[in-house]
C-alpha cells in the first residue's frame, strides 16, 4: 500500500476516477492518505484524519513512506490561521490556505516528506483550551466564502466543510459530512440553552440531515447557505432575514465542547 501527503495548496477529490466526477471533498496542505487503488490516471484514497474515501489525480499525488504516514497520525499537527499564506524551501514557494495542517511545525520549519519547509504565519496553537472567542473570530473569517459543494477553502466551502474546518482549527476533528458529525457530542434540547461552538443539523422532508452550522452568541448561527453567512435561530430552523422565510428546519443541536 502506497501513502502521500497534500503538498499542494488544495486538491480535488472525486466520487469517480475522472475529471468530470463530482466534487465530494478536498484534500488540504499537509493531509496525509493511503492510497488504496489505481485505475488508470487516477489513485482511489482514504484520507487520514477523517477516513474519507474518494479519487485524485496521480499528478498530484505526493509519497511519503510508510513510516513517516504512521508518525503523522500519531502527531498532532498545528494550522494555519491565516487566510493565505506560504511555505517555501530554498527553489519553491506554495500557497497555503487558513485550515492547511503544518506537519512537525516547530515554530519556523515543517516536515512535508524528507523536504523541510519555511512557515512564516500565524499557527494554531495545541495547548489551547477551548475559547469561544477564538471560535467566533475563526468562524467569523470565512464570512461570504462561496458555497461550492465538495469545497473546504475559504474560497470555495460548503456546509459540512465548513463546520469540519472551523471545529479543527479549535483542535476538534469532525468527519467530512453532516450526517456523520450529528453522531458526536451532547444533545441540546433548547436553542435557548444553546452556547457559541454548539452545532446544529437540520433535516430535509424525508428526515434526511442535509445541513449543519455553528451556533454563535444570541442564538445566531454560522453557516455554509450560498455562502458562509450569520442568519437567526429558533425552534423551527434558520430564518432569513432578507428573505423573510426559513431556509432550514431544525432538527438538533449537539454540543462538542464542554459547557462554557
Amino acid at each position: 500500500m502506497d501513502y502521500g501527503i497534500c503538498s499542494l495548496s488544495n486538491a480535488p477529490v472525486r466520487s469517480e476516477p475522472s475529471d468530470k466526477a463530482e466534487l465530494v471533498t478536498q484534500l488540504f496542505f499537509g493531509e496525509c492518505y493511503q492510497v488504496l487503488q489505481t485505475e488508470g490516471n487516477w489513485l482511489q484514497i482514504q484520507i487520514a484524519a477523517d477516513n474519507y474515501l474518494g479519487w485524485i489525480d496521480f499528478k498530484q499525488h505526493f509519497a511519503v513512506t510508510y513510516d513517516y504516514f504512521l508518525e503523522w497520525k500519531a502527531t498532532p499537527h498545528p494550522r494555519s490561521l491565516d487566510i493565505v499564506q506560504t511555505v517555501s524551501s530554498a527553489s519553491s514557494v506554495t500557497p497555503v490556505l487558513i485550515g492547511s495542517l503544518l506537519p512537525f511545525f516547530d515554530g519556523i520549519t515543517l516536515r512535508v516528506g524528507h523536504e523541510k519547509l519555511v512557515y512564516n504565519g500565524r499557527a494554531s496553537n495545541l495547548n489551547t483550551e477551548y475559547r469561544p472567542a477564538f471560535l467566533t473570530k475563526i468562524a467569523n473569517t470565512f464570512l461570504k466564502a462561496p458555497y461550492v459543494w465538495g469545497g473546504k477553502s475559504i474560497f470555495g466551502i460548503d456546509c459540512s466543510g465548513f463546520t469540519q474546518q472551523v471545529m479543527g482549527i479549535c483542535g476538534l476533528q469532525l468527519p467530512r459530512d453532516a450526517w456523520q458529525q450529528v453522531a458526536l457530542g451532547e444533545e441540546v434540547h433548547f436553542v435557548s440553552q444553546s452556547q457559541v461552538g454548539d452545532i446544529a443539523f437540520f433535516e430535509n422532508a424525508e428526515g434526511r440531515i442535509i445541513h449543519v452550522g455553528i451556533l454563535l452568541e444570541n442564538q445566531q448561527i454560522i453557516h455554509a447557505h450560498g455562502e458562509v453567512r450569520i442568519d437567526q435561530l429558533d425552534h423551527y430552523g434558520i430564518y432569513n432575514h432578507q428573505r423573510k422565510r426559513y431556509s432550514h428546519k431544525l432538527r438538533l443541536i449537539k454540543r462538542l465542547f464542554p459547557a462554557g
